[in-house]
């Protein structure tokens, strides 16, 4: 008899850790240049030669990297052959993503300039170690009760319904005041758009 095949559901990242090099370099990149908070220190329970330290990103989750005085950064691209990781995106806010160039060149970190995304803008450099790190900051907030990944579906169909390439400002702003109907009650009898200026 054979058993019924059932998902795992996750429910978000728990933790990201990555294979750093020395120690002070794994603090002066994620803290000191992306201002992650240093929260956790404890050895490798796997490897005890090994360091293994914990930062905050933001929002609670967790990157972690395992060090060693034995590693030295080498800048040379991490490989992006399949299974292997192509790059790491944090969030940024829009205030912050428009000073990355500025406080980029300042240490003189090589970067792509910022990548207009449609929905989001980017911008990517590589960490002490060739890992590619992007900064995204997204163009538009969720209405309330709504997560951001709500808004990107019903932009990606809105967006396929009218046959555009990819998802642009429009379709953001048509997926919000969607889900803004779906989610929020109101009193009006129609909630079609309308001209209070008509004479």
């Amino acid at each position: 008899m054979s058993q019924k095949i059932r998902k795992l559901q996750v429910q978000g990242v728990h933790h990201i850790t990555l294979v750093g090099a020395d120690r002070q370099t794994s603090i002066d990149f994620w803290e000191g240049v992306l201002g992650m908070p240093f929260i956790f220190d404890q050895p490798n329970l796997d490897d005890p030669s090994q360091g293994h330290l914990y930062f905050d990103p933001g929002d609670g989750r967790l990157i972690t990297i395992f060090t060693s005085e034995d590693r030295k950064p080498d800048r040379r691209r991490t490989p992006t052959d399949p299974g292997c990781v192509h790059h790491i995106a944090f969030s940024i806010s829009q205030a912050t993503f428009w000073q990355v160039v500025e406080r980029l060149d300042a240490r003189g970190i090589k970067h792509s300039g910022p990548k207009d995304r449609g929905f989001m803008d980017s911008i990517y450099f590589s960490d002490p170690l060739g890992l590619t790190i992007e900064l995204a900051s997204y163009r538009f907030e969720p209405p309330e009760g709504c997560r951001h990944a709500d808004v990107m579906i019903e932009a990606h169909r809105i967006r396929v319904a009218r046959g555009d390439n990819h998802i642009q400002r429009e379709h953001l702003a048509d997926a919000i005041e969607l889900l803004v109907e779906r989610t929020q009650q109101s009193l009006s009898t129609s909630r079609t758009a309308a001209d209070p200026y008509r004479n």
